[in-house]
């Protein structure tokens, strides 16, 4: 790999440890302030509300200038909605703030590595930064879950930081270092070489190109297989995210300190299952995985009939590993076929469309349905068969391009064994 390819998983691997540690320190702030559980339940889907609003234009902007640029602006972004947090903002609000900042990160951070890397190192690349962002997942939920436990909350309490007077606001507090750490090594990122597509004067005409974009990548033979799938799967792991959290505390009967750690240990298998995709897979080998899919969605339902911590973590690991297995592979095809047909950043950007309007979709009906009264057990269910269903229907989908279009995918694949037909 080449050196910048460190200094960008290095950047990648703080600001992600941030925004998981702040998933779980902005529940807990919500909790302290009596909100209705709804509101914990509407955070992931307000996450995600400008990586679909903001789809057409992020990808152009992450296309228009040095990618490290963009990553560093966007964690400066990040930081502003922690600070929003700290002066009183409603943490939804606030929230959603960092999430602007969150989808103008992704474009640059995915769209780097198509810029940097032939598609022989795809793969293994797409493997190391997905196991690198899961560790950082592993260790921010932990981390999270530390900061607002009640040993760490009143020793920073104790630490008299000027207009922080509980442990949520200090444990946010902390996180916004890690964001300006990340940033510091944001400026450090090399520039690639590659012509920057300069934005046009009017935004508005960025909206049918985005559109021709998408409608590129889904009629695309195996962009559209590829990009199924890791709609569905980030999709449902966004808002599972929150369902183990809710979860553990019905089944298990834990707190939010304790659930975090199982939070992390699904993340810990997704690690692992990613890291043996890099080693193990091609790029032409991708479509093989969906199999995997199906038997996740019903690990999903398996849940629940786990009452005990036990069983419930080695189970967790499994469950993380089959989907780190299936999205790395997954991922790297949905690059080189999105950089091939438009180019890094907006490939990356119309990923986002997809997957956050699906975490937007599937976290607005789990927390209507968590005001309506709705068990984490029924919505555990619900999740599990529509990951199988669907990747079932995907499977099916793939097997009929292959019969009616084989020759157009025989020639994807080629271009996709060949660094010299990178496009």
């Amino acid at each position: 790999m080449k050196r910048g390819f460190y200094t960008i998983m290095t950047a990648q691997f703080f600001s992600s440890l941030a925004d998981n540690a702040l998933f779980v320190a902005a529940i807990e702030l919500l909790r302290h302030r009596n909100a209705h559980e709804w509101q914990s339940a509407a955070l992931v889907p307000m996450f995600a509300l400008f990586y679909v609003l903001l789809a057409p234009f992020v990808g152009a902007f992450a296309d228009a200038r040095p990618k490290g640029q963009v990553m560093f602006i966007s964690n400066a972004i990040k930081v502003v909605g922690c600070l929003l947090m700290l002066v009183g903002v409603h943490p939804l609000l606030a929230y959603t703030l960092v999430g602007l900042g969150a989808a103008a990160y992704s474009p640059a951070k995915y769209g780097i590595l198509t810029e940097l890397l032939p598609p022989s190192q795809l793969v293994k690349a797409n493997g190391w930064i997905e196991g690198l962002t899961i560790a950082s997942i592993i260790l921010g939920v932990l981390l999270g879950g530390q900061l607002v436990g009640p040993t760490m909350s009143a020793w920073l309490v104790e630490l008299h930081i000027p207009g922080i007077h509980h442990g949520p606001a200090a444990a946010i507090a902390m996180l916004v270092v890690l964001y300006v750490l990340a940033a510091a090594f944001n400026l450090r990122i090399p520039l690639t070489g590659v012509t920057p597509r300069p934005m046009p004067r009017n935004p508005l005409v960025l909206l049918p190109d985005f559109w021709t974009c998408n409608m590129r990548l889904w009629r695309d033979h195996l962009g559209q297989i590829s990009l199924s799938t890791t709609t569905l799967f980030w999709g449902v792991s966004g808002n599972l995210r929150y369902i183990v959290l809710a979860w553990a505390a019905v089944a298990l009967g834990y707190s939010t300190s304790k659930a975090s750690a199982l939070v992390g240990v699904v993340a810990l298998g997704t690690a692992v299952g990613a890291v043996v995709a890099s080693m193990r897979m091609r790029l032409d080998q991708a479509t093989r995985v969906i199999p995997l899919g199906i038997g996740m969605g019903l690990l999903v339902v398996l849940m629940n009939f786990i009452d005990n911590v036990w069983v419930a973590a080695p189970f967790l690991v499994l469950l993380g590993g089959l989907g780190g297995f299936l999205v790395v592979p997954m991922n790297a095809l949905l690059q080189h076929r999105g950089h091939n047909l438009m180019g890094a950043g907006r490939s990356i950007a119309v990923q986002n469309f997809n997957e956050q309007a699906c975490i937007l979709g599937l976290g607005a009906l789990y927390t209507a349905s968590t005001g309506a009264g709705l068990s984490a057990f029924a919505a555990i269910t619900a999740f599990g068969l529509l990951v199988a269903g669907t990747m079932a229907l995907i499977g099916w989908w793939h097997k009929r391009n292959q019969r009616v279009h084989g020759h157009e995918i025989e020639r994807l694949l080629e271009i996709a064994r060949r660094d010299d037909l990178h496009g």
